[in-house]
């Protein structure tokens, strides 16, 4: 029997997950000829998953997993109102703490799709200006 303070083999299953699509999103970013200035910044308002830049602006991308089959939509759908405002909180005092203030800004939102058989990255989908 496990203790309540352990993580369960799903929680742990779950974390691998993120890990991984955030990992991917990341080489999917760096392809794409940008530059990654932070990845999982943390202040009190909540954390930006990878904040980088390409020649026209500083770049928030919100990453989200999910395995193939899902029951709960997809990994874009997951980023409701809520989440959208919980990041432009945070990127506000990242934006701050770094004196990017000046700079243009967008949110991006990267799916990544892994697939429940193999474990493996299915698809990545990169939506820009995303909200």
């Amino acid at each position: 029997m496990t203790k309540s303070s352990e993580p369960s083999d799903k929680t742990d299953k779950r974390r691998q997950s993120g890990l991984q699509g955030e990992a991917a999103a990341a080489e999917y970013i760096l392809a794409k000829n940008y530059v990654i200035l932070h990845r999982n910044w943390r202040c009190r308002s909540g954390e930006l998953d990878i904040i980088a830049q390409d020649s026209s602006a500083i770049i928030i991308i919100e990453v989200r997993t999910r395995t193939s089959g899902g029951r709960f939509g997809t990994a874009a759908e997951s980023v409701d109102s809520r989440k959208q405002r919980q990041v432009r909180a945070t990127a506000e005092v990242y934006l701050q703490a770094n004196r990017l203030q000046s700079l243009p800004v967008r949110f991006d939102v990267i799916a990544v799709t892994i697939n429940r058989g193999t474990e493996q990255v299915e698809s990545i989908s990169h939506i820009e200006a995303a909200f």
